[in-house]
């Protein structure tokens, strides 16, 4: 038990370095231009494009895009498989504690298996359990606004940085 507290301690890492100003003002408004213009098209079609998931998801496509969890395919993919495990679950136990557990620790594993983990898409079938979504969720605002987001990563990306975006699809 003792071995167990003292690993909460840590190894006593540092913190990892600051990022320069200038990728944190780029990160910035890559969010701000991806979310506006996700939310701006849903105003727009008077649609739902916008998924609370989606701002996470902009963290790590505009603040971290050389990751695996950033790649395109892990976005729309990752977003596109957890909803549907979450309304699946939903449509089969009913909206219990116990089947919103089940749906997101599924969904981490068939993301896993697909090769297309996205953390912020961890949190859609909490997302589907609380809003009693219906089958229409996963097309909007899941499918189009993912893919509208990674719409503007890629071009943002390869017009702001020297780097190539995506890094695999």
């Amino acid at each position: 038990m003792l071995m167990f507290f003292k690993k909460l301690i840590g190894d006593g890492a540092e913190l990892p370095a600051k990022p320069p100003f200038k990728l944190v003002a780029l990160a910035w408004l890559g969010g701000v231009l991806a979310i506006a213009a996700v939310a701006g098209l849903g105003n727009w079609l008077s649609l739902s494009l916008v998924l609370g998931s989606f701002g996470a998801s902009c963290v790590l496509v505009f603040g971290y895009p050389d990751v695996p969890f950033s790649q395109p395919r892990n976005v729309v993919a990752g977003h596109f498989v957890s909803s549907l495990v979450g309304l699946i679950f939903l449509a089969i136990f009913g909206p219990y504690w116990w089947a919103v557990a089940l749906a997101v620790g599924t969904s981490i594993a068939v993301m896993m298996l697909t090769r297309t983990v996205h953390p912020p898409a961890g949190s859609n079938p909490v997302i589907v359990f609380l809003g009693q979504q219906t089958w229409g969720f996963l097309w909007y605002p899941t499918l189009v606004g993912a893919l509208l987001l990674v719409t503007v990563a890629l071009l943002y990306n390869n017009v702001t940085r020297d780097a190539k975006y995506p890094k695999y699809w």
